[in-house]
């Protein structure tokens, strides 16, 4: 089987930004470069380090924690450069705006793939799906997601202390008893957004493969053209279907999860309402080059080669390399 990632070097990812650094603005751009971070985790060190509040820095697209990445990013007021270990910042200029998700055009990648004989297959397009990047590494953010559209915000709240050190969510429970709602708050919106988006993720893909299947296509073999420039919905309260049989299927995986539409407008925590989206069901793949196979240091017998490719915003790389692979 073959290995991503087995170094973080072996993972390089550069964004392809939308902004354009101006000489003024209440806004500083900054390029963070970072390894062995998530775009989160990284964010929050930096607001650590200039003593700026969390919420004021803003990024366009979340980065993989194993990897080292280069990504813009906007910080409201000053700061200046500087370099920690693993993480860095280099100041480009200023703007008017926040930088805000989904402003770039998407990502370029650069991959030493480990543990193989042969080279892969070259592709020219591959299903859009999320991968387990989206869905956290315990593999739950989805649940966590469905927890909170479903108002069980106890269970909601358990799951994420279990996956980690949330003091402020304990803190507040041991102050506030019972209040649930409250503690989901104590985390930055950013971050608690995430938990619905992977739930809608999670729709999308298990929609998507439904739809595909239906439509006589397994992953990117026998595609049609009526099915390639299709998009399909992300599903949230104001989601309206192109087709009686996408509405068919996102209707149904919804309420075999205990869930309608309109649950997606959440007046318990209005800021996590999500009147939904839609995406492409197939994601081009540009610029796609293989390198020549060499040893592996760190797999005796086996070959490395080092695949580079382009990417639009949202897409994974980790599903191309899947579908070079399979």
């Amino acid at each position: 089987m073959y290995e991503i990632k087995r170094l973080s070097e072996d993972f390089a990812v550069r964004e392809m930004s939308s902004i354009v650094p101006q000489n003024s603005g209440s806004y500083t751009y900054f390029l963070l470069k970072k390894k062995d971070y998530t775009t989160e985790a990284a964010i929050q060190r930096v607001s650590k380090q200039v003593g700026l509040p969390r919420k004021f820095f803003g990024f366009a697209g979340n980065k993989d924690r194993k990897a080292v990445t280069e990504q813009v990013c906007s910080a409201r007021g000053s700061i200046r450069s500087f370099a920690l270990r693993e993480l860095s910042v280099s100041v480009l200029g200023r703007g008017d705006d926040p930088i805000s998700l989904g402003d770039l055009y998407g990502n370029r990648f650069e991959i030493v793939v480990r543990n193989i004989d042969g080279l892969p297959k070259k592709i020219s397009k591959v299903v859009n799906y999320f991968d387990s990047q989206r869905f956290g590494i315990n593999n739950n953010n989805h649940l966590v997601g469905r927890a909170i559209l479903k108002r069980d915000f106890k269970s909601a709240a358990e799951m994420i202390m279990e996956t980690g050190d949330k003091v402020d969510m304990k803190t507040h429970l041991q102050n506030h008893v019972n209040d649930y709602v409250g503690a989901l708050r104590m985390l930055p919106k950013k971050v608690l957004s995430l938990y619905i988006n992977a739930y809608q993720s999670d729709v999308w893909n298990r929609g998507v493969g439904e739809y595909l299947e239906t439509a006589g296509v397994k992953g990117n073999k026998g595609k049609s053209k009526a099915v390639e420039g299709e998009e399909f919905p992300i599903v949230g309260y104001g989601t309206e279907y192109a087709s009686p049989a996408i509405r068919g299927i996102c209707e149904r995986l919804l309420t075999a999860d205990g869930l309608v539409q309109r649950d997606f407008v959440m007046k318990e925590i209005p800021e996590l309402s999500s009147e939904g989206n839609s995406r492409r069901i197939f994601a081009d793949v540009s610029e796609l080059s293989v390198g020549k196979l060499e040893d592996d240091e760190l797999n005796s017998g086996k070959k490395k080669v080092l695949v580079k490719f382009t990417l639009g915003k949202g897409s994974y790389a980790t599903i191309v390399i899947k579908e070079m692979f399979s």
